[in-house]
């Protein structure tokens, strides 16, 4: 056993007393963490749900306009209305720190505020329908970046709780035990070193009166 393994001493007892301490509040500390984490990944998860519904929601509309679009305008007109876009969008991409953990953050910037901008093509040869599935898909772009965002960090997030959750249980079940037994077993080494000191005392003592006895009886 890991008992026998150890050094019987008591500076050893002292290492290993303190290295209790620190697992103890180590274990703690990342339980703490570990619930908290839980907490946060279950809110991410039901933002998660709702912006995914949102989001697929949007597309199916499009999809719908862009099919009823598709079939009442010619298709060459539908192409030339998509040879150029008119807006630009530009990503960018950041880091915040949610436990320990890296989430990415994205944020977005249009080239103009004109939310008629999405539109590249006239209104004169294209349908209501197109227009439709154009606006959409724009509406639908600050939530399409939401859930980017909220799926990553999702991921990462739960990457975290299994690796905390290994920590806690490793320190919970096989070093806290181990040390604690440890601890026991050079405890018992030593009362049994001092008793058998304290009874070796004993009996020089015992030997010592006996011979200083006979001595005086001389």
């Amino acid at each position: 056993m890991a008992a026998k393994q150890v050094n019987p001493t008591r500076m050893e007892l002292t290492r290993l007393k303190k290295k209790r301490i620190t697992a103890i509040r180590g274990h703690k500390l990342l339980k703490d963490k570990r619930d908290e984490l839980m907490r946060q990944y279950l809110d991410l998860v039901r933002e998660n749900m709702d912006v995914r519904k949102k989001v697929e929601a949007g597309i199916r509309a499009a999809n719908r306009n862009f099919v009823i679009a598709k079939a009442t305008t010619p298709e060459a007109a539908l192409g030339t209305a998509f040879l150029a876009s008119k807006q630009e969008v530009t990503l960018e991409a950041g880091e915040k720190n949610v436990m320990s953990v890296e989430i990415p953050t994205f944020s977005y910037q249009t080239r103009t505020a004109d939310e008629n901008d999405v539109y590249s093509y006239g209104f004169a040869f294209t349908s209501s329908d197109l227009d439709g599935a154009v606006k959409s898909l724009a509406d639908i772009l600050p939530d399409m970046i939401r859930l980017a965002e909220c799926e990553k960090a999702c991921q990462l997030m739960a990457a975290e709780i299994e690796k905390t959750r290994r920590r806690v249980n490793a320190l919970e079940h096989v070093i806290i035990p181990e040390t604690e037994e440890n601890i026991r077993y050079i405890t018992m080494k030593l009362d049994e070193n001092e008793r058998s000191t304290q009874i070796r005392l004993m009996k020089v003592k015992d030997m010592m009166l006996e011979e200083a006895h006979h001595y005086s009886e001389k």
